[in-house]
């Protein structure tokens, strides 16, 4: 269902309100990528630089799967990502069947809000282990130099500067929003259906006042329930642990009070925080099981700068992946039907890609309406006789009474069906060079059961 959310045609425009600096690299490289991973890392990355370019530039999804070296679905799960560690926002905007998205970038979190947000200090210390943890904690240690023997003697503006004349600044209606510092407020816990009544029917007036209870943030209660699997009944029972003499509840007697109730009555073991997807789709996907089934699985989930190098086993020429990107940007083609019309014309054609022969068979296949790897494999199946023609007409051979004796070499998969329960051999008349190449791409297919590795 990855094409209800995304499409390699879809544009999309990246927003930073203000600069990032050396700080926020450091943060991000030792405090978020431990916990997004080095996909997500990197598409980060890839913005930051692409926004710090040029304001204002448009780019489309091809872009980043070529920039990346990912498929599509992988440049999906690492946005995803991103957005929920609060360092993305998406919008998205659909006008009839375009569809395109502005990206804006929020700064990490300062080290000090970090490590007192339980969910994602916690998050971090089940990633990189407690040593690990305890010597990055310490390295942003504020350094405090100052001890009793020093008194503060600074001026106040007060001190240093006098209005000239009483007077109030007139304001502008058409003075706009001021760019400000779009820092991440950390993880969100937007749907949270925790129990605030329940928590509060069991807590009386006279133990814990409910100013008291209204000064502890509800967002701090949430994602302590979150983490710890604490139920309201096992809040009410951490909330009466945190009071202090003064019948106060201080934020960090709130966590110090939940770590420890969750270590006596739940376990002893750090909870860690499984990553899980968003949208889970309509019906379960099964692992491709037949030939055809991984050949299409593989032709869906690689962009076509790859399939081109795995089957010649060197980079691809310019002008081809130029075509690649005119038959994805220019008609709308989804991957796999691009990859799938490649295939057939490198083996068709002994390996030479004809922009002109290319594009005749997109015309006719957009006209079709062809959207899936599957269906293009079918019209190529049905359709051959006459992309043979048009792959003549286009040559300029001399014609001679001789007949030719060379046999026309069609991909694999044109005769193959999923019925087949064996391979078949290949024959020892065709030239060795190209046997080794469909053994290694074969190869790979076969090795290609979840993924594209």
């Amino acid at each position: 269902m990855l094409y209800q959310e995304l499409q390699p045609v879809d544009t999309f425009k990246l927003k930073m309100a203000s600069p990032f600096s050396d700080y926020d690299r450091q943060l991000l490289t030792l405090f978020y990528q431990p916990l997004i991973g080095p996909q997500a890392m990197s598409l980060f990355m890839s913005f930051w630089a692409d926004a710090e370019r040029e304001k204002d530039n448009e780019f489309n999804h091809y872009y980043l799967m070529n920039l990346l070296t990912m498929p599509l679905g992988q440049v999906f799960e690492a946005r995803i990502s991103l957005e929920a560690i609060g360092l993305l926002r998406t919008y998205c905007k659909q006008d009839g069947d375009d569809r395109s998205f502005i990206y804006e970038l929020l700064a990490p979190m300062d080290a000090k809000s970090f490590f007192d947000d339980p969910l994602l200090s916690t998050f971090l210390f089940s990633k990189i282990g407690e040593q690990a943890y305890r010597g990055l904690r310490n390295r942003f240690l504020d350094e405090n130099l100052l001890d009793d023997s020093y008194k503060e003697v600074s001026r106040t503006f007060l001190d240093v500067y006098k209005p000239i004349r009483p007077g109030a600044i007139e304001q502008s209606d058409e003075i706009g929003d001021i760019k400000g510092r779009n820092e991440s407020k950390g993880i969100q816990i937007a749907h949270s259906d925790f129990d605030f009544n329940l928590l509060r029917s069991g807590l009386s007036e006279q133990m814990v006042p409910k100013s008291s209870l209204a000064s502890v943030p509800k967002e701090l209660i949430e994602k302590l329930s979150f983490l710890y699997s604490l139920t309201p009944i096992d809040m009410q029972k951490v909330i009466m642990m945190a009071l202090d003499e003064n019948l106060k509840l201080p934020e960090n007697r709130v966590r110090k009070a939940a770590v420890d109730y969750y270590k006596t009555n739940i376990s002893q073991n750090v909870p860690t925080i499984e990553k899980v997807f968003t949208k889970q789709p309509d019906t379960p996907l099964e692992e491709p099981k037949s030939r055809e089934d991984k050949f299409i699985f593989y032709m869906e989930n690689t962009a076509p700068r790859e399939m081109l190098k795995d089957y010649t086993g060197n980079e691809p020429l310019p002008v081809d992946v130029e075509l690649a990107e005119r038959l994805v940007t220019i008609h709308g083609f989804e991957i796999g039907v691009v990859n799938v019309l490649l295939h057939y014309i490198i083996i068709r054609n002994d390996g030479k890609i004809t922009k002109n022969y290319a594009e005749r068979i997109a015309s006719h296949w957009a006209n079709k309406k062809i959207s899936t790897a599957r269906e293009a494999i079918e019209i190529s199946r049905k359709e051959h006789d006459q992309y043979i023609k048009w792959q003549n007409e286009g040559s300029k051979k001399k014609t001679t009474s001789r007949k030719p004796t060379r046999v026309e070499k069609v991909p694999e998969w044109f005769h193959q069906k999923d019925e087949e329960k064996e391979q078949k051999p290949i024959s020892n008349d065709e030239p060795s060079i190209d046997n080794e190449r469909k053994r290694l791409l074969q190869e790979k297919l076969n090795a290609i059961s979840s993924g594209v590795k």
